[in-house]
């Protein structure tokens, strides 16, 4: 699995942090680690920490957060997906279609309004699906 950055991917200063490139074994331990980590033991989850994930041009920081934020930086190389409880119960509902078969398909892990989205996709390139 690696994890990276796209800025202005549309031309409309859309942005997206992408977790791509893996297969359904890392989608299933991907999970695992959002429900132990932040749902059970409410901790943050730094991405940089987990031994199956490559960063390439960024790191990501998970977080629980009284409110829906979605993901900010200040530097465009350091980001954290801030996130409430149901946030991240969510987006481990969403990552299950990944972790039961080998997909093609792609999602996005929540939907805000924010210049930077989270996108979940097992190949390099989101415009296959």
């Amino acid at each position: 699995m690696e994890l990276d950055y796209i800025e202005n991917i549309d031309g409309h200063d859309q942005n997206i942090v992408r977790l791509y490139n893996f297969n359904k074994e890392e989608a299933i331990l991907f999970r695992e680690l959002i429900v132990n980590t932040i749902i059970e033991k409410k901790q943050k989850l730094d991405l940089a920490t987990v031994d199956f994930i490559t960063p390439r041009n960024c790191n990501l920081i998970f977080g629980l957060f009284k409110t829906d934020e979605g993901i900010l930086t200040k530097d465009n190389e350091t980001f954290f997906c801030i996130l409430t409880l149901e946030g991240f119960t969510n987006m481990a509902r969403l990552l299950e279609p990944f972790c039961k078969k080998e997909s093609k398909g792609y999602e996005y892990l929540y939907e805000i309004d924010n210049p930077t989205d989270l996108l979940f996709c097992p190949t390099a390139s989101f415009d296959e699906a």
